[in-house]
């Protein structure tokens, strides 16, 4: 069971977030790992296949974005649906939760590409409560290696969805536009920054010889529903009154 203060909790209500250090246990750091190697592995495959470096957001050996493949895996229920994660869950959103989505985010070594600031919110275009973004680290994080760098409620002067415009050059939501560096998450491997879907974050570059891999985890206190009432991701039960109904295994 993962330790959470209560100065932690307070400050994840006021100020959007709340960094947990070595938490993830080595057995499911491992897990997390070998899939991101696996699935990384099966794109490249599919790029030879088709005779592209570039396939959606992925380019080869540079960056890739991996979502959804837990009903894939017989690996990852075992970490989503852990005590761990149910502990950052209850500590943040409550005692109701539903994996919303899961995804890697590789920066591949000496990778110049950066995202701009966003809410995870930005990207849904209909009204819904906010949702808890878990962004587990499976590498040392620093600002060398393009870490997250998040702005509180109290410098970004909200915790409301904000209206994003596009980037014309990258494609980005960008919701912020102020002269705020926000700040960095410098964390070991094993770590877990949590932040609300309304908190604003953005990541720079990775300028190292070594590539940075992260899992997001993100959860929902309710099912998160498009207007027509169609599911929206994933929608899986997780926590029912305070306790684990999901199962660990795909």
């Amino acid at each position: 069971m993962v330790q959470i203060t209560d100065a932690q909790k307070k400050q994840f209500q006021q100020e959007g977030y709340l960094l947990l250090e070595n938490v993830i246990p080595d057995d499911l750091l491992q897990i997390l790992r070998d899939e991101c190697e696996r699935y990384m592995h099966l794109i490249n495959q599919e790029m030879d296949a088709k005779g592209v470096d570039v396939m959606g957001l992925n380019h080869r050996d540079k960056r890739y974005f991996i979502p959804m493949k837990y009903k894939d895996s017989e690996q990852l229920p075992t970490f989503l649906f852990s005590e761990l994660m149910a502990d950052v869950c209850q500590a943040t959103i409550g005692n109701e939760a539903y994996l919303f989505l899961e995804q890697y985010v590789v920066k591949m070594a000496e990778v110049g590409m950066k995202f701009s600031w966003h809410q995870d919110s930005g990207y849904i275009d209909f009204p819904h409560r906010p949702y808890l973004t878990c962004w587990c680290t499976l590498d040392d994080v620093t600002e060398e290696n393009g870490t997250v760098y998040i702005l509180p409620f109290s410098d970004a002067g909200t915790r409301e969805r904000i209206e994003h415009t596009i980037d014309t050059e990258t494609n980005d939501r960008v919701g912020y536009h102020g002269d705020a560096t926000g700040i960095p998450v410098i964390l070991p491997a094993g770590s877990i920054a949590a932040f609300w879907s309304t908190t604003l974050h953005r990541s720079g570059a990775n300028t190292t010889d070594s590539m940075r891999r992260i899992f997001l985890a993100q959860y929902s206190a309710e099912p998160l529903l498009s207007p027509d009432g169609e599911a929206w991701r994933w929608v899986e039960p997780f926590i029912k009154n305070g306790e684990i109904i999901a199962s660990k295994t795909s």
